[in-house]
């Protein structure tokens, strides 16, 4: 087996593994990473560089509150949206992947975001209203599939009134 680096394939024994030359190889130390007395001098320098460079990735990461980072992606999804959305001619399917995906992060962790998750959640309220805008004026084959949470917001409650 071996893993993908972006200096080239890197073998990996299932099972095992040493620990990096720092001590702590975090997940890849566990999940069983390279072993480096199998490698040439070279591979081995380059693993134990991209090693260290991981580990201080994960140190990075560590000093932040996860709620940083899922934040984040949750912008990174309304501005993929947007992207989208406001082009000569919005991409409605794109869109609606990274509204839908938006939604479902801030259904479960909004209440964990403090102000930001009530920001997000109007964020994202204000792409669905988007959304709807442009799917009214969009020919009605551009979204087939009409099986979607944002009908919701454009079902006028008098429509349904059977006569």
């Amino acid at each position: 087996m071996s893993l993908w680096t972006p200096g080239g394939e890197v073998p990996v024994e299932r099972g095992g593994g040493s620990a990096s030359a720092g001590g702590d190889a975090g997940v890849a130390g566990r999940v069983g990473g390279p072993d480096l007395e199998s490698l040439s001098p070279e591979e081995r320098a380059q693993a134990e560089a991209m090693i260290a460079q991981m580990a201080e990735v994960q140190r990075q990461i560590l000093s932040a509150p996860a709620a940083q980072f899922v934040t984040n992606h949750v912008v990174g999804l309304y501005e993929l949206a947007a992207i989208h959305l406001g082009q000569p001619e919005p991409d409605l399917e794109e869109a609606r992947l990274a509204i839908d995906a938006m939604a479902a992060v801030l259904d479960t962790t909004e209440d964990r975001l403090g102000a930001d998750g009530q920001a997000l959640r109007d964020a994202l309220t204000q792409l669905q209203m988007v959304f709807v805008q442009l799917r009214s004026q969009a020919p009605d084959d551009e979204l087939a599939d009409g099986d979607d949470d944002l009908d919701e917001l454009d079902d006028d409650p008098a429509d349904d009134t059977e006569g």
